[in-house]
């Protein structure tokens, strides 16, 4: 089994700077309405940046192995916030948006599809807890 450690410390007020296994290091901050500063992320916005973040590697890890053409990529991710406290995301959507003069858009969808089906594990993890909706564009440019 594999554990990982992350270590996150307080900065005073309302921050606190968190550490990854690699030593890489993300600014965490409540929003000015919270008491923040609005400097570094937010935890729940955190969140919908490591889904993206997961498939988004998946996704351009095939694409190099597919030898794919691809001019850009990215993942527009929406998600609901519950009303009551606790709050959290009971549904997800995540825009998958590729664009490119010679996309291939049947390996591109299989990239998406093998990382929304088997591989990203944090879409896994919002599985437990939220409605995920995925969807695909291709922008010819």
């Amino acid at each position: 089994m594999t554990t990982h450690n992350v270590t996150t410390t307080w900065k005073g007020k309302m921050q606190f700077e968190s550490t990854n296994p690699s030593g890489e290091t993300v600014l965490i901050n409540a929003g000015e309405e919270n008491g923040g500063e609005g400097a570094g992320l937010r935890p729940k916005a955190m969140m919908l940046a490591s889904l993206a973040g997961c498939s988004g590697l998946d996704v351009a890890s095939l694409i190099e192995k597919m030898k794919l053409e691809v001019a850009d990529f990215k993942i527009e991710t929406v998600a609901n916030l519950t009303e009551e406290h606790p709050k959290y995301y009971d549904a997800v959507a995540l825009e998958f948006h590729f664009s490119g003069s010679n996309l291939e858009e049947k390996k591109l969808q299989r990239a998406v599809d093998l990382s929304i089906e088997k591989y990203c594990g944090v879409l896994e993890m919002f599985r437990k807890f939220a409605t995920v909706e995925v969807k695909t564009f291709f922008h010819k440019v």
